[in-house]
């Protein structure tokens, strides 16, 4: 062996294999403090980590940041920190169900950036992908590309925070406005079935927004209805790889909530 091959040799170095997995969800979120960024999982109430939820809401951490495509409803997911008043302010695609998220938000108890759906999304997505910034057409030439958005209200009801204007330029003869991607200290997120090794396989619709904020997390937590040992899923079954994912709790089968319920009342719907 020559001496430049000796000198590429490496030492035999120990490796400990730290497991995923935690024995509850206060364990899992016991570390997140206050003014924390967090991107939570969920679609009004399908999908929503909502054992995490409540662990962190039985702490003391407040001050927080909610990335979330909406904040629940107002005693579920989401409202049960937004009700105890944890959260100071959220990105979000829409106020939805929650009577208590539009008091907070119109009385400037609550900073809001509403962000189109397809944007959000994307933002999350491209913060996990390492992507810092991209060109979409949504929003050109309103006040999401040009600002004045009131993020935060004032006692009197003027705007006391506003929205900036973004940079928007032209490719193709189309205008497009720059977005931000989107990093969050933590992650907080739902799935039907993780392996050991932190493979997530989500429920139909519940997938939502789940695997984008898993990806966008500094440290992604997730609640696994069902926990089984790697190399039990299928690789092809697999939604999201576990790479992304550092902490898993075991929660069981979910009480699933409907958020809205229609019922035709003559049995036949028009």
């Amino acid at each position: 062996m020559t001496v430049a091959h000796q000198s590429l040799q490496r030492p035999q170095i120990e490796k400990e294999v730290m497991s995923k997995i935690y024995s509850s969800g206060a364990a899992a979120v016991a570390d997140i403090g206050s003014g924390a960024r967090l991107a939570v999982g969920g679609f009004g109430v399908c999908g929503i980590p909502d054992t995490l939820i409540e662990a962190l809401a039985a702490g003391d951490a407040t001050d927080l940041e909610v990335v979330s495509n909406n904040c629940g409803i107002d005693d579920l997911g989401l409202g049960v920190l937004l009700g105890a008043g944890r959260i100071s302010r959220i990105v979000a695609s829409y106020v939805g169900e929650n009577k208590e998220f539009a008091r907070r938000y119109l009385a400037g108890e609550l900073e809001v950036e509403l962000t189109p759906q397809g944007t959000l999304a994307e933002k999350l997505r491209a913060g996990g992908a390492g992507i810092a910034a991209f060109f979409t057409p949504s929003g050109v030439g309103t006040a999401v590309a040009e600002g004045g958005l009131p993020w935060r209200y004032a006692d009197d009801g003027s705007v006391a925070v506003a929205s900036p204007a973004k940079e928007v330029r032209e490719f193709a003869g189309r205008e497009y406005v720059l977005e931000e991607a989107i990093r969050a200290d933590y992650a907080l997120v739902h799935a039907l079935i993780a392996d050991t090794e932190g493979n997530l396989v989500f429920n139909k619709a519940a997938m939502n927004f789940n695997p984008l904020a898993a990806m966008a997390g500094d440290v992604c937590v997730v609640q696994a209805e069902k926990l089984v040992p790697a190399g039990e899923l299928d690789p092809s079954q697999v939604h999201l790889p576990g790479i992304f994912v550092d902490r898993i709790v075991e929660v069981g089968p979910q009480n699933k909530t409907i958020e809205k319920r229609t019922v035709a009342t003559s049995g036949v719907v028009a």
